[in-house]
């Protein structure tokens, strides 16, 4: 699979990321065939969290890979940290170490490639956060930070102190949730997609050279569903088809495709545990949609052109 810079880290990453947080929900045998096919396809770049499955995502991965120093050296860990479910979001310093050493230990490893802050903590202190970063750095258990679902200012006030550059940002992000995008297309305009709800996040990342790694990139709203095949987006999905036709692929392909065309670069993100389906969704990596494809699929999901 074609690779990017992730960042300012010096990796060179698989453009597709392996999303992990559904690992929990197969059993042993389809969690190592499944990995085998990641690794197979090129997808070698694996996204955790310490949150997916209460850990145990993290400790059945590791299995199926059969973690050990040889394994180790052939794949990129990212995982995030920074939620304590149903009690708060926490960047303190001591959440902070303590999520990372748990997230080591589970994944049987020495170190993590990016360790991602994960939603924002309101109560942030970012010398905390950042001292954290340090004691990481030096000890060689994260060699890069990023963060997750973050605005401008909240990673300007990250990097006013910590030292480490901040090489990547999970976003979500699809062709039913794009604004991000489509708010760059109705500058000076009092339509509701003028609406600057994120501060203007994909600008700033990508002058700052921090990779946007958009989240569910098939979902629509929050986790109400996925938009192929949906009976609610019948215009998207006659579109994506007669595309799909016309690269002889799957319309899987061409929706992880329209991300890909995009110049800020992205790294989707997948979150399907069905080997097939990743397939389908690194076979993307192939494809560079048209310009007139890309815009009449954003059309077709209900967006408009000022």
């Amino acid at each position: 699979m074609r690779t990017i810079n992730l960042g300012l880290s010096g990796l060179a990453v698989p453009v597709i990321a392996v999303g992990c947080m559904r690992i929990n929900g197969i059993g042993k045998s389809e969690a190592a065939r499944f990995v085998k096919t990641s690794l197979d396809l090129g997808a070698y770049f694996f996204d955790h969290a310490d949150v997916y499955g209460g850990g145990t995502c993290e400790e059945i991965f590791a299995e199926a890979i059969g973690m050990n120093s040889s394994v180790r050296e052939k794949i990129l860990l990212q995982t995030k940290c920074g939620i304590r479910p149903g009690v708060a979001f926490d960047f303190s310093k001591d959440h902070i170490l303590k999520s990372v050493d748990g997230s080591l230990r589970r994944l049987k490893t020495d170190y993590l490639d990016v360790l991602l802050l994960h939603r924002p903590d309101a109560l942030v202190e970012p010398e905390e956060a950042a001292e954290a970063f340090g004691v990481l750095h030096s000890a060689g258990k994260v060699r890069n930070f990023g963060v997750s679902n973050q605005q401008p200012m909240q990673i300007r006030l990250l990097q006013k102190y910590v030292r480490q550059p901040i090489v990547a940002n999970q976003l979500q992000l699809s062709i039913t949730n794009a604004n991000m995008i489509s708010q760059g297309l109705h500058v000076n305009m009092l339509d509701d997609g003028a609406v600057n709800r994120d501060g203007l996040i994909l600008d700033f990342c990508r002058l700052n050279d921090i990779t946007v790694q958009p989240w569910s990139p098939f979902q629509y709203g929050f986790f109400e569903g996925v938009f192929l095949g949906n009976k609610k987006f019948p215009g998207l999905n006659e579109k994506i088809d007669e595309i799909a036709k016309k690269y002889s692929v799957s319309n899987i392909t061409i929706a992880m495709a329209w991300l890909l065309r995009h110049p800020a670069r992205f790294q989707p993100v997948t979150g399907t545990m069905n080997p097939e389906r990743l397939a389908d969704c690194v076979k993307a990596a192939e494809i560079t949609l048209t310009r007139e494809d890309w815009y009449e699929i954003y059309l077709s999901a209900g967006n408009i052109l000022p």
